[in-house]
């Protein structure tokens, strides 16, 4: 049985996970995400058995992903937010997309917190869900060669309804610690 690292990006989201489940709060954002995470395990001696749960909040970026079918495991993460055409013309592999389980659901992480219709639209045509860390969770833990798992409750719709994120946040946190209790506990 894995021991699970869960991996949150604000205490709020992680509020809720049964206690002796250890939990890694990071930051908002990639950069804060993909650095918490990289300290914390470059600075453990051991991660045989280790699998790391990403827990957190997503927007939909579907109508109607939300209420009591808003928890997703997600199979495949996408950085939105790199040029990867260009990084491609020159040779390189941007790695943007990569599979973390065999799920349907796509979920596209970036440095941006979306509200924009224009925005939600585009990032619709590639994916079911937004959120700020994902990727960037998926991407250390499989540099570490460690198995990961991402989990996401729709929080809101991707729309100007995101901006009330802070009095959304705990419905999700509560129904992401739940999980955690019947899944890691």
């Amino acid at each position: 049985m894995p021991r699970p690292l869960v991996v949150a990006a604000t205490r709020a989201e992680a509020a809720h996970v049964p206690a002796g489940i250890e939990v890694l709060v990071t930051g908002i954002g990639k950069t804060a995400a993909a650095t918490a995470l990289a300290r914390h395990l470059a600075g453990r001696g051991d991660l045989a058995d280790l699998e790391v749960v990403n827990l957190g909040t997503a927007g939909g970026l579907h109508d109607g992903l939300g209420a009591e079918h808003g928890l997703y495991e997600v199979g495949t993460v996408v950085n939105h937010d790199i040029n990867a055409d260009a990084i491609r013309a020159l040779g390189y592999d941007p790695r943007e997309r990569i599979v973390v389980g065999t799920g349907e659901t796509v979920l596209a992480s970036g440095d941006v917190f979306v509200t924009d219709p224009a925005v939600r639209t585009r990032l619709a045509a590639q994916a079911q869900l937004v959120d700020m860390e994902g990727y960037a969770v998926a991407y250390v833990a499989r540099e570490f060669g460690l198995p990961v798992r991402l989990v996401k409750h729709v929080s809101d719709n991707a729309d100007e309804g995101a901006l009330e994120w802070v009095a959304l946040v705990d419905r999700s946190a509560r129904i992401l610690g739940e999980w955690a209790a019947t899944r890691l506990g």
